[in-house]
């Protein structure tokens, strides 16, 4: 296992859902798989959308918490809807799991050495040196990501950009 994804089994709470849509790459597609998750009060707490391996197709990858039960309502709408080739409920299942983020931190001089040691301690690595700012980079576990900001917390951060969740099924199953 890298520093770059983490190992993701079944002994997760089954309220959090990952969930994988293999979809044509047509105009609407996001407005109506939005759409399944709104009419059912459910709320996409991630989303990461990409090219995929195919021409003409796109990898949607939703991260949600809710009713197990109402959710596999939704997956099978979802399959039912005719841009989706087909649509994955991975809660439970074993996938390989990661996201990426960038943080922006305000620091003078005799902050960066605390700084450049938490970065350090997480794999982390700085991308942009400024005179009074660093940006830096961090990819894992969303556990991770957590951590690391909750230890630059005493810094001032400025800003923090998150990519959402992408996964991948392990083995031969399909995501």
């Amino acid at each position: 296992m890298t520093a770059a994804a983490e190992f993701i089994d079944g002994d997760e709470s089954l309220n959090f859902h990952r969930i994988s849509l293999y979809v044509k790459n047509e105009p609407g597609v996001l407005a109506r798989v939005a759409m399944v998750f709104s009419r059912r009060g459910y709320n996409i707490e991630s989303l990461v959308v990409n090219s995929a391996a195919r021409s003409g197709y796109s990898r949607m990858t939703i991260t949600s918490s809710g009713d197990p039960t109402i959710l596999e309502q939704m997956i099978k709408q979802l399959a039912k809807l005719i841009d989706v080739v087909h649509a994955i409920d991975h809660t439970g299942d074993e996938v390989y799991e990661t996201e990426i983020a960038l943080i922006k931190l305000k620091c003078d001089s005799e902050e960066r050495h605390e700084i450049l040691q938490i970065v350090e301690h997480f794999g982390a690595k700085v991308v942009d040196f400024g005179r009074q700012s660093l940006v830096v980079r961090v990819y894992g576990s969303s556990e991770k990501l957590d951590a690391i900001r909750n230890l630059l917390a005493k810094f001032e951060i400025s800003e923090i950009v998150r990519s959402g969740k992408i996964l991948m099924a392990r083995g031969g199953a399909t995501t």
